[in-house]
């Protein structure tokens, strides 16, 4: 039996935003078990700073601090930044982008379910423009421990090739440009695992794990998640089938960098994304062409953020031309018919 339209059950902001940072645990469990603790203290950093910079913009703008802290929409807010960026990032960078997503994109336009960009996305590219050799500092996966993490954060010393290392996106875009290379060859390189970025495989897995418990207790709908993989995996494998030496497979392509992120945290986003069933499609299937046009033929290893905030500016009008047909009427709303 399929429940009338406007028979909903109430959920709460505090909830939704409680259940994302549940989901979000797998994959900082494996983060931490293949690339060290150090995320946890950016987590932490994050989380204050946004804390903090709610609870000032609210006291400005006179309305109730403890509710706006409360909704964990600054907190989410928060993980999504401090999970974009490099774990060894140092404090006063984590700082800045958290300031940019709650200050700049979320209360600037009216705060919570006004902005019409993704925060996170918005602090991530801000970021990698302003400081793109801090933003390329993954920390290397053996040898860093916990304490050298701690020192690099809080501003130590950067011996760049002994604690850093290319991410396998970066090794292949830069790999491939040389001549005669092919993928089978640069992927032979450190950097590579079974099936994409050696390590970040398992962190793949736990936001994947955690997109099928959003998605089982109705937090996100399938067609986003859907559509965005559909589409990187989908373009990723037919340009692999044509030319496999230059092109990487869709199941590298799904198992680096951001993408299981993106598909489950990211495009799903109620705010800044679009609202209607096809909407959400092209949308996020939109965001899936941008990320495989930029790791191919673009100047950063992943394109993630930047697909999102381009799909942000087309929102109005995938949610314009696709309104559901009205219940009772033959045409669409909207004049899509």
């Amino acid at each position: 039996m399929i429940h009338s339209p406007y028979v909903r059950k109430a959920v709460s902001v505090q909830r939704t935003m409680g259940l994302v940072l549940i989901a979000l645990l797998p994959g900082i469990a494996a983060y931490v078990w293949q690339a060290g603790p150090a995320i946890l203290v950016n987590l932490a950093l994050a989380t204050v700073a946004a804390v903090l910079a709610e609870a000032l913009v609210m006291s400005l703008r006179k309305r109730p601090i403890g509710l706006a802290v409360a909704d964990l929409s600054a907190v989410l807010t928060a993980w999504l930044v401090a999970l974009s960026l490099p774990a060894i990032a140092p404090w006063w960078l984590t700082t800045c982008a958290v300031l940019v997503a709650i200050l700049a994109v979320k209360h600037l336009y009216g705060g919570l379910g006004q902005n019409p960009f993704n925060p996170a996305m918005v602090a991530y590219c801000t970021m990698i423009v302003a400081f793109p050799a801090l933003m390329s500092q993954w920390p290397a996966l053996d040898g860093l421990g916990f304490a050298d993490q701690l020192a690099l954060i809080l501003g130590g010393t950067r011996e760049l090739d002994a604690i850093t290392a290319a991410t396998a996106l970066d090794s292949l875009r830069t790999g491939l440009r040389a001549a005669g290379a092919t993928v089978e060859a640069v992927s032979q390189g450190p950097a590579f695992g079974m099936l994409g970025s050696r390590g970040w495989e398992w962190v793949a897995a736990g936001y994947a794990l955690g997109g099928l418990f959003l998605l089982a207790r109705g937090i996100i709908t399938w067609h986003m998640p859907v559509a965005f993989i559909a589409a990187l995996g989908g373009l990723a494998g037919v340009f692999w089938l044509i030319d496999p030496a230059h092109y990487g497979s869709p199941l590298f392509h799904l198992a680096s960098g951001g993408a299981m992120l993106a598909a489950f945290f990211i495009v799903t986003d109620p705010v800044s994304g679009a609202t209607t069933p096809r909407g959400k499609l092209l949308f996020a299937a939109g965001v899936g062409l941008i990320v495989w046009l930029i790791r191919n033929f673009g100047a950063y290893p992943d394109g993630i953020a930047f697909g999102v905030l381009l799909m942000n500016i087309c929102v109005p009008l995938l949610d314009m031309k696709t309104q559901p047909r009205v219940f009772g009427h033959r045409e669409a709303a909207g004049g899509d018919k």
